[in-house]
């Protein structure tokens, strides 16, 4: 750590205990507890940034949570976090600060996404429960990291994917669960934007003096500070995130597993590469994949330079079955019954008909029956999400019971949108042993399924009993 990174507060030594093997009996002895009907659960934010922000306003105004403390390594952001929530929390710039806290019992972990897996892991040794944003890690070997870490602390652990805890969504599901689109073809998620011509190519500079570059790396690859690997934009660069397809597919591939109840997928290709924008970014702004589901497929289309006919929301889904189709989003859902036609005269009725021998028109009275009734629910409400997941999350604090956006399903996820990612960068399709979690032939992909871990963070991690061959 450099100087400007703050040393843990009194009180726990958390590290102490990990080194030592104690974690495991320190988290069911001291940190499981009940909570009454009337007493505050503690919550600890890590990360003001865009989503940050959102969840420090949004569990700050719950009844029952007394937001300790918001951590960031931006000082500006840690002084409008102050302006927000008020003199009596923290706002340290070390996240572990948060960790050692007695009275913080849950942390939410906004970060960049290079950071989720590991702040998570500490949060549940700890004895934290945590709600993570998405995507829930960078690589595909944390996700079991991160579940195993879970279950030995008894930790609580949500995924910021929101639209599971909609009312629309889940009536959604219990539409297509129930066969009103008939037997599930594909799945189609898009989003298209024109970010031309890009983010420009500043050069490599010293960080801001309020900026813990150090910090904000943490177990990342050592890099000179840019502005374009700094705040916001590390969106768009490889050390630290997968661009749109983990992003946005995370989101989008998470209400396809929760509606299919899928076991991870078969096999994953995709192509495209970052061939418009004149910029220092490396993600895509152009990536098409394809993710084999057992008895359908997914298709995913992400474009950051052309928005064609229309932009396409964020999280937008279209399921389409072989008696229609639904398009599903946030802000509601429709569907269209495909008609009912001869299949003999679709064809016949081809260019003008076919000559002597081949099908012909076939006469239907009136117009054609549907093959499902057409329904649409437009009461989706984005904003409301977010609070009814963090309700969610509180009252699985309070039971115990698992929360809707469960880490099996995100590990899942997170699996196809990395393979992904893999399959793009390797130029081969990818085919996956759900089971053994391995890719299937392919050396070279295997060695990306995970990256060594930077120091000091490298030791943390094996504190955490995971990741000996990292």
């Amino acid at each position: 750590m450099n100087s400007q990174t703050e040393k843990p507060s009194a009180g726990l030594n958390r590290r102490a205990f990990l080194q030592a093997g104690a974690a495991a009996s320190l988290s069911a002895a001291v940190y499981r507890r009940a909570y009454g009907a009337n007493e505050r659960i503690g919550v600890g934010v890590i990360g003001f940034g865009l989503i940050g922000r959102i969840h420090t306003r949004n569990f700050h105004a719950q009844p029952d949570v007394n937001l300790v403390g918001v951590s960031d390594v931006f000082g500006p952001r840690r002084d409008e976090a102050k302006a927000l929530v008020g003199e009596r929390a923290v706002y340290p710039n070390d996240f572990r600060t948060l960790l050692d806290r007695k009275d913080v019992d849950a942390v939410v972990v906004a970060t960049p996404d290079h950071w989720h897996a590991l702040q998570t892991m500490m949060a549940c040794a700890a004895g934290k429960d945590v709600y993570v944003e998405k995507p829930l890690n960078l690589f595909v070997r944390e996700g079991r990291w991160m579940i195993d870490v879970a279950r030995r602390h008894q930790r609580v652990v949500q995924l910021g994917t929101q639209q599971r805890s909609a009312p629309h969504y889940q009536e959604a599901k219990q539409l297509i669960r129930e066969g009103r689109l008939g037997k599930l073809v594909s799945v189609q998620c898009n989003f298209f934007r024109n970010l031309m011509p890009g983010f420009g190519n500043p050069p490599d500079q010293n960080p801001p003096p309020d900026l813990d570059w150090e910090m904000m790396l943490g177990p990342a690859p050592r890099r000179r500070y840019n502005p374009l690997r700094g705040i916001y934009h590390f969106r768009w660069f490889w050390d630290y995130s997968g661009g749109q397809m983990t992003n946005l597919g995370q989101h989008s591939l998470d209400i396809v597993d929760w509606i299919m109840e899928n076991q991870g997928p078969m096999a994953v290709s995709s192509s495209g590469g970052r061939f418009f924008m004149p910029d220092i970014c490396e993600t895509p702004d152009l990536q098409d994949v394809i993710i084999q589901y057992p008895g359908f497929h997914a298709v995913c289309q992400y474009r950051e330079c052309t928005a064609g006919l229309s932009e396409t929301g964020m999280g937008s889904l279209v399921f389409l079955g072989t008696k229609g189709v639904m398009t599903l989003g946030r802000d509601g859902y429709e569907i269209v019954g495909d008609k009912k036609l001869d299949p003999i005269d679709q064809v016949a009725r081809i260019l003008g008909g076919h000559p002597v021998g081949g099908p012909q028109p076939v006469r239907q009275k009136g117009p054609p029956p549907l093959w499902t009734e057409p329904a649409k629910n437009d009461s989706g409400d984005a904003a409301q999400q977010y609070i009814d997941h963090a309700r969610n999350f509180l009252e699985c604090i309070r039971s115990r019971k698992t929360p809707n956006s469960d880490l099996e399903s995100a590990h899942r996820v997170a699996t196809a949108c990395h393979l992904a990612n893999i399959s793009l960068r390797t130029g081969r399709k990818m085919h996956w042993d759900a089971k053994k979690e391995q890719i299937v032939g392919d050396a070279e992909a295997s060695a990306m399924l995970a990256r060594r871990y930077r120091k000091p963070w490298d030791a943390e991690l094996r504190g955490l009993g995971v990741a000996s061959d990292v």
